[in-house]
């Protein structure tokens, strides 16, 4: 069973404007790896890690290394989101011999975290921003918290919501819980996440094909 939970950030204006400082940062080393895949038709993250991170590092030094690689995760699962999906548009199968269109990450796009960008101790959140880490109180039902030391985490992402609120998402693979010894010592206390995994091509398939923060640019 895969579970969602989603977490509000109530942020000073401060914090808030540091989060799309962040956000748009992100945006710029995925818009700037997009036109590698154009060119070269390979969105592999491991292949993407080698070929580019050592560019990226250089040209964006602010974002730090781990959401350089957390910036290659996005464009590689965005990549098989657009090019690999039956229903797509822009399948390959579809495009053949046709040159691959241009993806255009909004500055609204989300960004990934993993166990060196986010960590929970108890109820405390940190995370990475291009200017120090930032904290928050993390306020949940007791039964999420519990979620957090029975499941697997696959997946981190900060989004920016409708209302203009920012929120926490965090995609969690359930193990059987009656399997695990839960103790309130373990787990969370004192432990970061995981890191960020693949997300399954058939997860992605079931959601909207083009999200609303990618735009695509048709070859002509």
């Amino acid at each position: 069973m895969n579970s969602i939970i989603r977490v509000p950030l109530n942020t000073t204006p401060e914090q808030f404007a540091r989060l799309q400082a962040l956000q748009s940062a992100f945006a710029e080393v995925c818009n700037a790896l997009a036109p590698e895949v154009k060119k070269s038709r390979v969105w592999n993250r491991v292949t993407l890690h080698h070929l580019h991170y050592h560019t990226l590092r250089e040209k964006f030094p602010a974002l730090g290394s781990q959401m350089i690689c957390n910036a290659i995760y996005a464009v590689s699962r965005v990549s098989r989101l657009v090019f690999q999906t039956p229903g797509s548009p822009f399948n390959l199968n579809k495009l053949g011999d046709k040159a691959l269109p241009l993806m255009q990450f909004a500055n609204s796009c989300p960004v990934y975290f993993d166990r060196h960008t986010l960590s929970i101790k108890g109820t405390k959140l940190s995370l990475f921003t291009l200017d120090g880490r930032m904290h928050f109180e993390l306020t949940l039902p007791e039964e999420q918290l519990l979620l957090f030391k029975v499941a697997k985490l696959r997946e981190i992402s900060l989004t920016r919501r409708l209302d203009g609120l920012y929120e926490l998402v965090f995609w969690l693979e359930a193990a059987l819980a009656q399997s695990i010894h839960i103790s309130h010592t373990d787990a969370l206390e004192g432990q970061g996440l995981q890191q960020t995994q693949e997300v399954p091509a058939e997860i992605l398939a079931a959601r909207s094909l083009i999200p609303d923060y990618l735009s695509i640019e048709v070859a002509t």
